[in-house]
């Protein structure tokens, strides 16, 4: 068994999330749409223009849980947490070795052969399950490439070095996904490189907006470790951006993300009118889409896997928590090297 603390998810445009007694309730232009007991919920994770009363706000504080405000594309915007309390000295040892050259390429250098590695099994499970050999070809080539990007990552002597190679890598993997797309979805889902601010086609407008679920998941699940978000190794410190929740997303893009949105698209689970195009040419899924995708992602969440080093069966949901556990341990010198999760 398995406590995993849910996240709840309010989408409905003006929807109103207030205490009650030790519930939270979601009222929808009066009309009550849901309650759920406080000790269910994990965090609260809003989407465009959503009230929130102060009184959840407070509450939510108190008992250490996070309310999350994402605009209405899925971006995140703001977190409202209690105080962080933390493990100071694991703090220290995270600062001290993000500051030193060679500890921060070399836990850098596990994070980006991690993605590598986890992007090519998506590939490679794309050639196998493709009909056309051409494409078959072209699939398990673009996998041999990021091989070949693998052992680059190994030699970069820089940081940026390193980042030249992970950059170069994810537009060939970007480039191949289209052909992982069924041959009929493929009009409606071409993937035109990785677009991001805005999205510009509707692959990458549901990228966007998983990347963005995963991304607040990785944050929830480094500062549950006590470890500051703030504070990367592979992506560099900027003002109000959570460099290590986004290096620990790394791993996790295509093996979570990725592999959903090729399910929805490849099984017609997301259609065109799950999307809307605003002036500009800028692609958003509507509040039908959010919804199909977010339920598809919490099931998604809950399905079990066996850790390799773990060796115990966890959901995929724990992933996250896992990975941070191991990067904390790494980082307090009990682990040699920061070992990312392989999907096989």
């Amino acid at each position: 068994m398995h406590t995993i603390q849910n996240t709840l998810y309010v989408m409905t445009p003006h929807a109103y999330a207030h205490l009650e007694n030790a519930t939270v309730r979601i009222d929808v232009e009066r009309e009550k749409k849901l309650q759920v007991p406080l000790h269910h919920i994990g965090g609260l994770v809003t989407f465009g223009s959503i009230m929130v009363s102060p009184a959840l706000m407070h509450r939510l504080a108190d008992e250490g849980k996070s309310l999350v405000l994402l605009d209405d594309h899925g971006r995140f915007k703001a977190r409202l947490e209690g105080p962080v309390s933390g493990n100071v000295l694991l703090r220290q040892a995270q600062h001290a070795k993000a500051s030193d050259g060679s500890h921060a390429l070399e836990l850098a250098r596990h994070i980006v052969a991690g993605k590598l590695k986890n992007s090519r099994s998506v590939l490679m499970r794309g050639a196998r399950e493709a009909f056309d050999p051409e494409e078959t070809q072209q699939l398990t080539r673009a996998a041999d490439n990021l091989a070949a990007s693998l052992r680059a990552a190994k030699e970069a002597a820089t940081l940026d070095e390193l980042r030249g190679v992970e950059g170069e890598a994810a537009r060939g993997y970007f480039a191949a996904l289209n052909l992982v797309v069924k041959p009929q979805a493929r009009d409606a889902f071409a993937l035109n490189g990785r677009s991001r601010r805005p999205p510009l086609d509707r692959f990458n407008a549901l990228l966007s907006f998983l990347y963005s679920m995963l991304m607040n998941d990785c944050r929830s699940a480094l500062e549950a470790v006590g470890l500051d978000p703030q504070i990367g190794f592979l992506h560099a410190v900027r003002p109000g951006r959570a460099a290590l929740a986004l290096d620990l997303q790394e791993e996790f893009r295509s093996i979570l993300a990725d592999r959903l949105a090729l399910t929805l698209i490849n099984r017609g689970q997301l259609t065109v009118d799950d999307f809307d195009e605003r002036e500009g040419g800028a692609v958003m899924l509507n509040d039908k889409g959010r919804r199909k995708v977010v339920t598809a992602w919490q099931e998604r969440k809950q399905e079990e896997i066996t850790h390799p080093l773990t060796e115990g069966k966890m959901p995929l949901a724990l992933l996250p928590f896992i990975q941070a556990r191991f990067m904390a341990r790494t980082l307090r010198n009990e682990m040699e090297a920061y070992l990312p999760y392989l999907h096989k």
